[in-house]
């Protein structure tokens, strides 16, 4: 009795914390509905069939109470015995073939229906990384990457000190959404880059596959303008936590607006976006193969672009190292992203509440030459050189630059490389060394001299080098 009495009163407590606790998400008991036609009729497909059930559960177990109570021992009654009847055979065959075919029509037109990617107003290709998502739309001739916001990141590191309930949206927020218009229908052709990957967003239906090597597709038209949040459904390793999703559904003109600031067309119209093959966009089994991705193949496996296994010795010269890459911070997020592609460099989508614009434009990457030519005081090439810093490297090799030896990623502090010849150091940020990818594609000259000169500057390396956007252009 004492052990029950316990018990029971552990129950209620908890119960009242709970009743005390603020909501994380509304209440309910029922699916969500969704902001789309096809989530509509989702919904009320799964609505029939449950009132079916309802039905026959009702049924089912009112004939069973009825005989129980009214035909039971104690009044006289008997049992029949039936389990020969022809009648009650074809009764418990034809009955439930009826409420399946019944069930089978809406449903078959409803699958139909979700299948049909035709006919899409616009096309946006997603490529899933470990652990971001890639978007091309190629109607508008618009490239970024999206990843966990910097908010969320920081607060989730061990010993952070952040409280993660004070993060809005924690875990669930990215740094570039996707952006669409309201009323239109938008077809994703989904794959990934190394491991296989998951797109959905609840409120927007479907949930599909990206799988490296392959293309499916899926669409959604949203009816109602505001930020729907989802994340990656397949378990695709340590950071599959940190692969939030976030589309904003705008209105046509502020999308046409949004497509102007990323320097794109919003009045463009290719032959990939009618279903017609383009031979400019649809290769994303080319771009996404394990030759040409570090995630795919070298950079997950600690091997050098040979194939060969890294030299033990020569991971302490480099910055990153030879330790298996994973999620531990945004700097494993970044590799991938500069290595998914090498003629990537489009501008990143600038999210209204974020400063972070650390990737360079086409048109900034092509015209480098003019922009090394400009001279940077060493004050703006150090403020410039911490952002970077903090946005690619901090995660892995820690604020303070003491790195994490054991899992690979040797210390910036005293390095060999950010002490060392200054040729050296651009040329490894450049090209890459070991599982770490080349980020001539992702940043440019000011952004990589920059963080050379940070590097080189910071925890304690006061070496006095200041490395202008010259000397990295001379070495593209």
């Amino acid at each position: 009795m004492n052990k029950i009495s316990i018990l029971s009163r552990s129950g209620l407590v908890a119960l009242g914390a709970l009743a005390m606790s603020p909501a994380h998400a509304a209440w309910t008991l029922n699916m969500n509905e969704g902001v789309t036609d096809l989530t509509s009729k989702v919904f009320g497909l799964h609505m029939l069939i449950f009132w079916i059930c309802v039905v026959i559960g009702i049924g089912v177990f009112g004939v069973m109470l009825y005989s129980v109570i009214v035909h039971r021992k104690s009044r006289g009654f008997e049992a029949s015995h039936f389990h020969e009847s022809t009648v009650v055979e074809i009764a418990w065959t034809v009955v439930p073939f009826i409420i399946l075919i019944a069930v089978a029509i809406p449903a078959a037109g409803t699958l139909l229906q979700i299948e049909d990617s035709s006919n899409p107003d616009m096309t946006i290709r997603v490529t899933g990384h470990q652990w971001l998502w890639e978007y091309d739309y190629v109607d508008a001739d618009v490239h970024f990457f999206s990843r966990l916001d910097r908010d969320s990141d920081n607060a989730r590191r061990l010993n952070s000190g952040i409280d993660p309930n004070t993060v809005e949206n924690y875990l669930r927020n990215v740094d570039n959404p996707m952006v669409v218009p309201v009323d239109t229908k938008v077809r994703l052709l989904l794959t990934a880059s190394d491991v296989i990957h998951s797109w959905w967003v609840p409120e927007l239906g479907g949930k599909k596959d990206a799988i490296p090597g392959y293309i499916n597709d899926m669409w959604f038209q949203a009816n109602k303008p505001g930020v729907y949040r989802g994340q990656c459904a397949e378990l695709c390793g340590r950071g599959h936590a940190f692969m939030p999703i976030v589309v904003k559904v705008v209105s046509q003109s502020d999308y046409d607006a949004w497509v102007r600031e990323q320097g794109g067309n919003p009045n463009s119209d290719s032959e990939l976006a009618t279903g017609q093959p383009s031979t400019n966009e649809a290769n994303a089994e080319a771009q996404t193969s394990a030759d040409e991705s570090a995630t795919a193949g070298n950079a997950t496996e600690a091997r050098t672009e040979d194939g060969s296994t890294n030299d033990p010795q020569a991971a302490e010269e480099s910055i990153v190292g030879t330790g298996e890459s994973d999620n531990e911070g945004a700097d494993d997020a970044e590799a991938r992203e500069a290595e998914a592609s090498d003629d990537r460099g489009s501008p990143k989508v600038p999210d209204p509440d974020q400063e972070d614009q650390s990737s360079a434009s086409d048109s900034e990457q092509q015209d480098g030459s003019a922009a090394a030519g400009d001279e940077m005081s060493r004050d703006a090439l150090m403020s410039q050189g911490k952002e970077v810093y903090g946005n690619l490297c901090a995660a892995c090799h820690q604020p303070d630059g003491s790195g994490m030896p054991a899992a690979g990623f040797p210390a910036m502090k005293g390095s060999a490389v950010a002490t060392g010849d200054v040729d050296t150091h651009i040329s490894q940020i450049l090209n890459g060394k070991g599982a770490m990818p080349p980020y001539k594609g992702t940043l440019d000259d000011k952004q990589i001299a920059a963080v050379v000169t940070y590097e080189r500057n910071a925890f304690g390396n006061d070496t006095g080098d200041v490395v202008q956007p010259s000397q990295v252009a001379a070495q593209r």
